[in-house]
């Protein structure tokens, strides 16, 4: 039976990991992004220019790789209004979150994702929540993930799967997935072409990507390769 993948794919480089990884695992894989008002849109310019890159440069993953879609969801964006969407300082709320988490950004995403799969005919929903090495968004973490699993499930009449590969790594452990799946040309790829930058900068590329360099997410991105490099640059079998 074929297996097939919708990757929620943003552009950034979690994402990009987890659309290698189901190149890598599934038979069929299409991608789908959101374009909420993000602040940083760039990265829907650049989730063409990786997907377009990971076809170009690894042939046997090229056949795999079907549609992509982007969804408008820029009301939902509006509603939100963080730091995300707006240009605002990064700081801690009162709640002890970062003003840049967007409620319930994740559910609202996946359950985009639930209703393209079902006209598709794709099984697993591939997202690169990640709860080890992230901003403590509550929205990341696999216990939520499974709730909201088993609510799509019932209320779809399906049996979908939310596969989430980075749940459990580190950003070090993610570029060593990263150079298990598709060696050094898959980490330059990512590290040259993805963007995670909050703010969108995309000037001059620095040693772990392009990047404002005090963002919450290029503060990630920056620790986690380091943290690699100063490991040996190691694989982890995918």
């Amino acid at each position: 039976m074929t297996s097939r993948a919708l990757v929620l794919f943003s552009g950034g480089q979690d994402s990009s990991v987890c659309l290698a990884w189901a190149l890598h695992r599934f038979d069929e894989v299409e991608t789908v992004g959101f374009d909420y008002g993000q602040r940083h849109a760039v990265e829907l310019a650049q989730r063409q220019v990786v997907r377009r890159e990971m076809a170009a440069q690894f042939p046997a993953w090229a056949g795999k790789l079907g549609e992509d879609y982007v969804l408008d969801l820029r009301g939902f964006g509006a509603i939100a209004d963080t730091a995300m969407t707006s240009r605002r300082a990064f700081e801690v709320t009162e709640k002890g979150l970062p003003n840049t988490f967007v409620p319930g950004r994740n559910l609202v995403f996946l359950t985009y994702a639930a209703a393209l799969a079902d006209r598709r005919k794709a099984r697993h929903l591939v997202g690169g929540m990640c709860e080890t090495d992230f901003s403590g968004y509550p929205d990341c973490r696999r216990d939520t993930l499974e709730a909201l699993e088993a609510a799509l499930n019932l209320g779809m009449a399906q049996d979908f799967a939310i596969e989430t590969p980075l749940m459990r790594l580190t950003k070090a452990e993610t570029w060593a997935l990263a150079k298990s799946l598709g060696g050094e040309a898959l980490v330059e790829l990512i590290r040259e072409e993805s963007h995670t930058c909050y703010r969108g900068e995309r000037g001059e590329a620095h040693e772990w990507g392009h990047g404002c360099e005090d963002c919450p997410a290029c503060d990630l991105r920056a620790r986690g390769w380091s943290e690699w490099e100063a490991a040996g640059r190691p694989v982890l079998a995918p």
